[in-house]
């Protein structure tokens, strides 16, 4: 079990180190650093002069990968591919654009996205696996097709749809919940019950529809017939056995939302004025900020491998046959 753990984290190392280098390409190769200056500045008739300046200033004036102008380490050191990327294995962020220091707004604003994405995930899971194992076991009636279409309907609806109509009936007419804003302790848990509910309720139509595949797909199996055929209620089945085997994809399904607990929600963030990470983001985009921007793709990339490694542990948890494989 060690051995196989050990190698996944090996494996995920490459893969990192892949992806930092595909994303200094786009930033520093395709949007070169004259670019970036020109876009900072903002001005139409940009001289060479002010460039040049402002890549002095910012430390975009060093060669890209080798400065053969420096000597030992120092030629690979003094280059922007170091000091802008591989620094971030470190987690060493840097500052932004404006100065501010990337880390410290990082672990500033991930609490707010935390805030919504943990109750987010598990009200989901909660509610997703229990109406799909409630349609797998009325199977093929009324119910189940209702429920089918139910879900259909939810996946044909934009999740904008929820959000303003969350806001204009909930907030605005009936005056149940705030608008929008953020405040951090448990008098401000009244903003997140909105943003919240209609994380879970945009969620509820693929998941379940995902679930309910995956369970009516073990029905069919040779262990299921044998617990009916020892004479084992339905319920016993459903919960007992079919759950237990359906971990592994509800697992990997999961992994896909891990990076989202740190990294927020775009659209929820910014639609309800919560100073999370997805705002950050979604901030940093508009100004044209590539040090936040380039520091927040790492991040979600480090977060997703993390859950690919969780999700392999879990693997070993849940299934036999990797743990004696």
């Amino acid at each position: 079990m060690l051995t196989y753990l050990i190698r996944r984290v090996l494996y995920a190392i490459p893969i990192l180190f892949v992806v930092n280098l595909i994303t200094f390409l786009l930033f520093f190769v395709v949007n070169t650093p004259d670019d970036i200056a020109h876009m900072q500045l903002g001005q139409k008739y940009v001289t060479p002069e002010s460039i040049m300046q402002w890549k002095q200033s910012h430390g975009y004036d060093a060669p890209l990968f080798w400065n053969s102008e420096s000597r030992g380490l120092a030629k690979f050191s003094d280059t922007l591919y170091f000091q802008k990327s591989i620094k971030l294995f470190g987690f060493d962020f840097g500052r932004s654009l404006q100065g501010r220091d990337i880390s410290s707004d990082i672990s500033e604003r991930m609490w707010p996205s935390l805030a919504i994405a943990i109750p987010t995930l598990i009200i989901g899971l909660f509610v997703n696996i229990t109406f799909a194992m409630l349609l797998a076991f009325f199977r093929g009636t009324y119910l189940d097709n209702w429920g089918v279409g139910f879900c259909i309907v939810l996946m044909s609806i934009s999740s904008m749809f929820f959000i303003i109509g969350g806001q204009f009936f909930l907030a605005k007419v009936l005056k149940l919940v705030p608008i929008s804003g953020f405040y951090p302790s448990w008098e401000g848990m009244k903003f997140l019950i909105l943003p919240v509910a209609i994380g879970v309720v945009t969620g509820v139509g693929a998941s379940t529809r995902w679930y309910r595949i995956i369970f009516l797909e073990e029905m069919h199996k040779d262990y299921v017939r044998t617990a009916r055929a020892k004479g084992l209620s339905e319920t016993k089945v459903l919960f007992k056995h079919i759950l237990r085997n359906a971990m592994i994809p509800i697992v990997t399904n999961v992994v896909v939302i891990i990076p989202l607990l740190f990294m927020g929600s775009l659209i929820l963030e910014a639609f309800f004025a919560i100073p999370g990470l997805g705002s950050y983001t979604i901030d940093a985009i508009q100004g044209q900020d590539f040090e936040i921007v380039r520091s927040m793709v790492f991040l979600g990339t480090f977060l997703y491998i993390i859950g690919l490694i969780c999700t392999d542990i879990a693997y070993v948890i849940v299934d036999p046959r990797v743990r004696l494989g």
